[in-house]
């Protein structure tokens, strides 16, 4: 039996993956991850409104991946209620994120510290051989990674890279005093919060896959959703979300399901929301030919 855990899932692309897992999968079992454990319940009581035979098949678990206590506590709950499984759970989809106004120190909060609270309280709770990671991050990371330097393109997408010189990198750029400018100066684009962040959950990625060699780790883009990290950009061109280009959050899931259930994926990859391998440091379009790089 599959058991897997979303974290921020109690809306937006989160709540999307849950209820395709849900639909796709009928012997398996999901963890709503919210910060909020009302707001969890709230998200759930929503899924069973429309199929109330799930209920024995979702539950909710209170997670702030911002917190180490939080965190901690919902290994702890996770591993009390399912521990005489042979493994706790099957999967984790690293799903939590923010953006817009956002500091880059708020954004590298969520969007790779709390991904890495996840995977460091998790990863002992998935099945030794087979288990399997998936970190949304974003086009917003290859996007970014394009306009750096060579030198900066190369360290964030280097498969041999360890977590004290991403950490490093991380502390470089929180240390940099100054907008745009400044951050081009060192070779770092514009130094946009939100794709930066990105790009170092990409790196972050292929540390885990190497450092687990026995579980399938990748990371992927849901694609350009609309969400209420995304709806404020139409909001400010003053077109409705579709006519930016916008999808549903169903449209989210193609490339989490892919990685949670598909043949081949590999490790230590990043897929487009077409669900096709992408490389790192440059966007591909979706319906491009897939990336046959390392």
């Amino acid at each position: 039996m599959q058991r897997i855990l979303v974290t921020g899932a109690n809306k937006g692309i989160g709540l999307a993956i849950v209820e395709a897992v849900l639909q796709r999968q009928p012997t398996a079992r999901v963890v709503l991850g919210s910060r909020d454990r009302s707001r969890g319940e709230v998200a759930r009581a929503g899924l069973l409104e429309k199929r109330p035979e799930w209920a024995e098949r979702l539950q909710v678990l209170e997670l702030d991946v911002t917190r180490d206590a939080s965190v901690a506590a919902a290994a702890r709950e996770l591993s009390e209620r399912h521990g005489e499984s042979p493994a706790p759970l099957s999967a984790l989809v690293n799903n939590a994120g923010v953006g817009g106004e956002s500091t880059l120190r708020e954004t590298l909060e969520v969007n790779l510290f709390g991904m890495r609270r996840s995977c460091e309280a998790f990863r002992p709770l998935l099945e030794p051989a087979g288990g399997r990671i998936v970190n949304i991050t974003s086009a917003s990371g290859p996007l970014f990674l394009s306009r750096c330097s060579a030198e900066r393109r190369q360290f964030l997408s280097d498969p041999r890279l360890e977590w004290s010189a991403l950490r490093s990198f991380i502390d470089e750029c929180l240390a940099i005093d100054g907008g745009p400018e400044a951050f081009a100066a060192r070779g770092l684009g514009d130094g946009e919060p939100y794709g930066l962040s990105k790009a170092c959950a990409n790196a972050y990625t292929l540390i885990v896959a190497r450092q687990n060699p026995r579980l399938a780790v990748n990371a992927c883009t849901p694609g350009f959703i609309e969400t209420d990290l995304t709806r404020p950009f139409a909001t400010a061109s003053r077109q409705t979300p579709q006519q930016m280009g916008m999808k549903p959050p169903q449209a989210g899931t193609i490339a989490p399901c892919f990685l949670l259930f598909g043949d081949g994926v590999g490790s230590g990859r990043f897929y487009g929301s077409d669900a096709q391998r992408s490389p790192l440091d440059r966007y591909r379009a979706p319906g491009s030919p897939p990336y046959e790089g390392p």
